[in-house]
């Protein structure tokens, strides 16, 4: 069968193309340039706990050793702390509220910890205790690179470089697509994947409108190396009190990078006001001296730039064997967020069903699921940043004046910028069609159906501890088993006790490859619970023990179905 042919050599379409070939499928990646990434330490990106463990997963290599995990997240308004976050060592973070007794090491300079008045402007704060994954901040170049070191590696993948689309042809069977280059090339496909950003030209020859907002927001942009009174923490600041060269700032973030480098952005006022060199520079001066008690620390500029963000949402993502993902289906970014975020998340969504239907055949209602799902978390992430955006944008007016109104900025802005709550977190697909019909075996567990599942260690097939995670993407289900004990007994001692072999015949029957795994425990679900994980993660369904019948019902619906094939086959 012809390969997938991924549209865009950016971090998405690379991502794409390494999950497909751990799904055994084959694909070309055409990239207009050169095959090289231009070095833009300006240019960073901040993953989440589930998108960087992805990218490991796929690339095998630790992305902290060329990005940079905050130790610590802190906002501040005026002179005040108002929330603090400390990251634990194992990912997590316990947070304090302004006057909530948090943690806080006494550090030299004006802004920090020991000489800031703490407290919120509207009264005192109660205290925060969040389990909250440590982001992690890289640079695009450093992200790509990594992608491209691990497709060298993979024999299933072709680049082809200075390969610019200029047209697709549609059949029943397949993908024709025309690149322009060196010498004009035809490539023939199973499917199509535009993964080439903003200006897609995927999207515009498939005739797909991009409705959206232009310019919601702009930031002034430097990378530097320098010390900040708050090593590895990253900072809010809004309406820092020193004065601001050129049109007011009135919020600067500063975010930790690799190799002591720093990543700082100031909210621009709305409209088109040209940010010099030299407004840059002084700002960045005052900025710095505001932070460090008066005078300028040394500091060493490494790229500047003017970031502007745009909301927009393509209509369709599928267009028969076209698909979009990233930056041409969706633009996003305000208040924190991500957009590469949920781009990385589509790969993820729609490799492993490519792969279904490029090993069993095309399954329509399989194919959908991924705009109907990814479609759908995007518009609500979209959504809840335009309702956001006139309360944090607007000016104040007599909201400013409002009890507790600071406090609640501060928490929507700490949501966007960590991945967490409407702006944030991971979406659920919980209307999705590939969920199964409603069973009297279901149990509740602290994950709802269709959210992404709690990486809880788990003993493999072949007795080895892993982490839940890293047994995802292989595009078999899972199914686990929640036993209390199993971990302190070797796997021989009870792998034919109990209902495990019971468990063990139901998987084997079920109408896909399905892995068995053995949890001691997971949040919320009792003893003998059976979750059923979809590859990308997502949780499927969790029935109370072994229901064989429920568990082959659930695992068909996850696959769109039974195909046309067999269901003729069914009723023949």
């Amino acid at each position: 069968m012809d390969p997938v042919i991924i549209v865009g050599a950016g971090p998405v379409g690379l991502t794409l193309a390494l999950a497909l070939a751990r799904q055994d499928v084959p694909s070309v990646v055409l990239d207009e340039g050169p095959g090289k990434d231009e070095q833009r330490p300006a240019r960073t990106v901040v993953l989440r706990e589930d998108t960087a463990a992805l990218v490991e997963r796929l690339t095998d290599f630790p992305l902290s050793e060329a990005g940079f995990r905050w130790a610590g997240w802190r906002s501040m308004r005026r002179k005040q702390v108002m929330r603090e976050i400390v990251f634990g060592a194992d990912g997590s973070g316990v947070g304090a509220g302004a006057s909530g007794g948090g943690a806080h090491s006494a550090r030299d300079g004006a802004y920090g910890s020991g000489n800031v008045a703490h407290g919120s402007e509207s009264g005192a704060q109660d205290s925060e205790r969040a389990e909250v994954p440590a982001p992690l901040h890289i640079a695009q170049h450093a992200l790509t690179g990594a992608l491209r070191d691990a497709i060298v590696r993979e024999r299933l993948i072709k680049v082809a470089v200075n390969s610019r689309l200029d047209s697709i042809e549609q059949e029943t069977s397949g993908v024709t697509a025309h690149t322009r280059g060196p010498k004009g090339t035809w490539w023939r496909g199973s499917y199509l994947v535009g993964c080439d950003g903003p200006r897609s030209t995927v999207r515009k020859l498939q005739d797909i409108r991009f409705p959206g907002r232009t310019a919601v927001e702009r930031h002034a942009v430097a990378a530097l190396r320098t010390e900040l009174p708050w090593p590895g923490e990253a900072l809010l600041h809004r309406m820092p009190p020193w004065r601001t060269s050129g049109p007011s700032a009135g919020e600067v973030t500063a975010r930790p990078l690799a190799d002591d480098a720093w990543r700082l952005d100031w909210l621009l006022p709305p409209g088109k006001d040209l940010v010099t060199p030299d407004l840059l520079v002084a700002r960045i001066r005052e900025t710095l001296a505001g932070w460090s008690g008066g005078s300028t620390p040394a500091y060493e500029l490494l790229d500047t730039g003017v970031h502007t963000v745009h909301h927009r949402l393509a209509r369709r993502w599928r267009v028969g064997r076209v698909f979009l993902a990233g930056d041409a289906a969706h633009l996003l970014g305000a208040l924190g967020t991500q957009g590469l975020d949920e781009g990385l998340r589509d790969a993820d969504n729609l490799a492993w069903k490519l792969a279904l239907a490029w090993h069993h055949g095309p399954h329509e209602t399989l194919l959908d699921s991924y705009q109907m799902e990814r479609r759908a978390v995007v518009a609500a992430r979209l959504r809840a940043a335009d309702q956001a955006l006139p309360l944090l944008r607007g000016g104040g007016g007599l909201r400013a004046y409002v009890p507790g109104a600071a406090r609640g900025h501060d928490a929507l802005l700490t949501d966007g910028h960590l991945g967490r709550g409407p702006l944030g977190a991971p979406g659920a697909y919980a209307d999705s069609p590939l969920a199964p019909p409603h069973s009297e075996s279901e149990t509740p567990v602290d994950t709802a159906p269709g959210a992404p599942v709690v990486d809880v260690r788990v003993t493999a097939e072949d007795g080895s501890f892993v982490r839940l995670r890293e047994r995802l993407g292989r595009g078999a289900l899972l199914v686990v088993l929640i036993a209390p004990g199993t971990g302190v007994w070797e796997r021989k001692h009870w792998v034919t006790a109990g209902i495990m072999p019971r468990l063990a015949a139901a998987v084997t029957a079920l109408p896909h490859p399905a892995e068995l795994l053995v949890a001691e425990s997971y949040p919320g679900a009792a003893a003998h619970t059976v979750l059923l994980v979809r590859p990308d993660g997502h949780l499927v369904t969790a029935l109370s023990g072994v229901r064989p019948a429920d568990l082959y019902e659930a695992a068909e619906a996850t696959l769109g179905g039974p195909t046309k094939a067999e269901a003729t086959a069914g009723t023949g």
